[in-house]
């Protein structure tokens, strides 16, 4: 039962972000990745306050779709997560998670790739890490809102995000 869930969300997932990806440019992408924002703004193609903004305006807009999300399935649209997501294991796959979608995001050669790329990336590391790739901070923080397959217990979430 667990694999299927896993499944239907990376479905979903990388369904979601090629739509988005594939609609959004490239240069634009900072407004939809806080890790992305960073790094832009480390290489001063940002500056640290539009980063900041961008990361306020990010961790607003997963939460608001967090509580969407429970309106469209008829769920109380206020909870907390009780999934347990801390330890080791989950450092080390949001390095690698987190790492390689700032590897693929900056190192894309044709912008037409993008996409797919940004997409078969997260889908991938759905199951090849063991934290199921918490890659987006903004995400991460929204999934403590949600006591679904997808939540994070929110005492998890500043370790989550720290290694982001």
């Amino acid at each position: 039962m667990i694999a299927v869930a896993l499944l239907a969300n990376t479905g979903a997932t990388v369904a979601v972000l090629a739509g988005t990806h594939q609609t959004v440019e490239p240069d634009q992408w900072r407004p939809l990745q806080p890790a992305v924002s960073l790094v832009q703004a480390i290489r001063r193609s940002l500056t640290w306050r539009e980063a900041a903004a961008y990361a306020t305006v990010q961790i607003l807009g997963c939460c608001l779709g967090a509580l969407l999300a429970h309106a469209m399935f008829e769920l109380s649209w206020w909870q907390s997560s009780m999934h347990m997501r801390s330890g080791p294991a989950q450092w080390l796959s949001e390095i690698v998670a987190t790492g390689g979608l700032i590897l693929v995001v900056l190192g894309h050669r044709r912008p037409e790739d993008a996409p797919w790329m940004v997409a078969g990336w997260i889908g991938a590391a759905y199951w090849f890490t063991a934290s199921t790739s918490f890659a987006n901070p903004a995400i991460t923080i929204a999934r403590s809102l949600s006591d679904t397959f997808a939540g994070i217990r929110p005492a998890d979430v500043p370790d989550s995000c720290s290694r982001n």
